[in-house]
């Protein structure tokens, strides 16, 4: 396993996120940071053993690097699911140790995994002796329910670290396990970005990438020189292009996509999915704020929301609702000096 190619592909990433973050959400993001990794949804160790594996787990060439989320708590079967990940190709195979829901909680997986971190190593080390060519990895938060001592983030850390695991995905927030839905989890515990990068400093030879609250260029810069990734959430989805502005900005200074051109490219995909089964609506739906903060985005939006879930959706929606925009404001004009005192002014 090659750690430091691990390392160094971890510097922007896309967090896991339930009903979001599916192949073609994936595809669509990757052309717009041909560099960030992009993980699953979590997909649970039941579903993957009893279930259609290659719903859940196919995915196309183009996502790499793409890393498999798995939510489980059993050694054995967890070690199952991380050979498939291997036998699939994905990059890395993350365990979720930070999801706060009750339906998570009662198969003793997610965020109460936390309260059992000798356990947890278990988990890994069983998961790395089945998939030992890629990095297993364990995203968690900084504490859990009255568990929000500095002492337990560092204990927890360092118990997996013991066991093997080098790479980390912190929310820099703590969860609650009763009393707050998974919703209020991710805005209502205040975010401690503190916490993490103490976990940081006290463990330089881990790979530690901060997840939690992060929302524009400038803030993933300055968390950068503190940490070796940062992992953007629900802003990647609600506003795509931040992942093009990331893209230019920490990997390659020349690139550039524009938004026709990704449509572009999204309509050639959606017409090559629709024969296999894919209505528009799957694809289109996670391209809603591809617009967002431009003009005519509203506009974007409604087209989309009103035509894309009809039975008789074409390919070309997406090309349909660009055309339905306003057009571009003109440039603005050039001025020039009207005499040697305007210039000097």
């Amino acid at each position: 396993m090659d750690f430091e190619k691990f390392k160094s592909s971890s510097k922007l990433s896309v967090a896991p996120m339930m009903d979001w973050t599916d192949r073609h959400c994936r595809y669509f993001h990757r052309l717009l940071s041909p560099h960030a990794r992009l993980y699953t949804e979590m997909v649970t160790t039941g579903a993957l053993i009893h279930g259609d594996r290659d719903r859940f787990l196919g995915f196309n060439g183009a996502e790499h690097p793409v890393a498999l989320q798995l939510g489980g708590s059993e050694p054995k079967e967890l070690a199952e699911c991380a050979k498939m990940a291997v036998d699939y190709g994905y990059d890395e195979v993350n365990l979720n140790c930070g999801c706060p829901s009750d339906r998570v909680q009662s198969g003793r997986f997610g965020a109460c995994l936390m309260l059992e971190p000798d356990h947890v190593a278990r988990c890994f080390e069983a998961m790395q002796n089945a998939a030992p060519s890629i990095p297993v990895t364990i995203k968690c938060r900084i504490g859990v329910d009255n568990q929000d001592d500095e002492r337990f983030i560092h204990s927890f850390i360092d118990t997996l670290a013991g066991a093997g695991c080098k790479g980390f995905i912190v929310h820099a927030r703590k969860a609650f396990l009763k009393g707050l839905s998974p919703k209020e989890n991710r805005d209502v515990p205040p975010l401690r970005y503190d916490v993490v990068k103490a976990v940081k400093a006290a463990r330089p030879d881990l790979v530690i990438v901060l997840n939690g609250g992060i929302k524009t260029l400038a803030e993933v810069q300055t968390h950068l020189e503190d940490f070796d990734g940062v992992m953007i959430g629900r802003e990647a989805y609600q506003n795509p292009w931040l992942l093009q502005d990331c893209e230019a900005a920490l990997f390659n200074a020349d690139w550039r996509v524009d938004r026709e051109s990704v449509l572009h490219a999204m309509t050639d995909y959606i017409a090559a999915a629709m024969p296999r089964g894919v209505p528009p609506k799957s694809v289109v739906r996670h391209m809603l704020g591809l617009y967002q903060g431009e003009r005519g985005a509203k506009v974007w939006r409604r087209y989309l929301s009103t035509h894309a879930f009809a039975e008789d959706c074409r390919h070309d929606i997406l090309l349909e609702a660009l055309a339905a925009m306003p057009a571009p404001l003109p440039a603005p004009s050039p001025t020039f000096p009207t005499s040697q005192n305007d210039a000097a002014a």
